[in-house]
């Protein structure tokens, strides 16, 4: 059994890269259930709760501008740190000063979306834990604008607004589009194997009339 929260996110920019774009950054239509995964996980975080995302509602017009982001084109690598545990004599840093690179990127902007959500306990949940207790602290939490690190649209120079959406009624920009179809996008990744690497996981969305529906879709690996 799960119990769900409506939670509604809004900011300037937001960057959702599509993986099969390398250098230049190019956002998706919308914010992917990973993603929104990650606010709520920002927001509220347990080992003995796991977040589902439900459904996605659009309430601001698609919109798209260019930008210019300074980036480091290098990373840490674990090789080198590797051998620097075993004696060599290395520097373990990147010099952002000389890795620095500048990259264009196309993302949203004047992005709002209402999160509809629920949790699920999990197996590492404590004796004392219960449904009740998880929903009162989400639902404090989320009245106090409380949060373990401020959440972003995809990077972090692009931060979130949140507050808890108590209304019933939920205006979507898209509620006279009978659909839209966005095609294959990022679902989430696979973190359940324990021994092969972390996996991509994809699933078509499809907005009706504002509303992508997450839960229960045919994910593709």
């Amino acid at each position: 059994m799960g119990y769900g929260v409506r939670v509604e996110c809004w900011g300037d920019y937001a960057l959702f890269s599509r993986p099969e774009l390398k250098v230049e950054r190019v956002s998706y239509d919308v914010i992917t259930p990973s993603a929104a995964r990650g606010i709520l996980e920002a927001i509220y975080w347990h080992p003995g709760l796991c977040w589902h995302i439900d459904r996605i509602y659009v309430c601001n017009p698609i919109r798209f501008t260019n930008i210019r982001r300074n980036e480091v084109k290098d990373i840490a690598s674990s090789s080198n740190a590797l051998s620097i545990v075993n004696g060599a004599k290395k520097e373990m840093y990147i010099n952002t000063t000389e890795s620095i690179q500048q990259r264009a990127a196309m993302v949203l902007k004047d992005v709002r979306y209402i999160i509809e959500a629920h949790f699920e306990m999990t197996e590492n949940a404590n004796e004392s834990d219960n449904h009740g207790k998880y929903k009162d602290i989400i639902l404090r939490r989320l009245k106090r604008g409380q949060c373990y690190h401020h959440p972003y649209f995809g990077c972090r120079e692009f931060p979130v607004n949140f507050r808890l959406h108590q209304e019933e009624e939920i205006s979507t920009a898209y509620h006279e589009v009978e659909e839209k179809d966005f095609g294959i996008m990022l679902y989430d990744m696979d973190y359940e194997s324990e021994t092969s690497d972390i996996q991509p996981m994809f699933y078509r969305a499809v907005m009706k009339k504002g509303i992508i529906e997450v839960q229960n879709q045919e994910v593709l690996r």
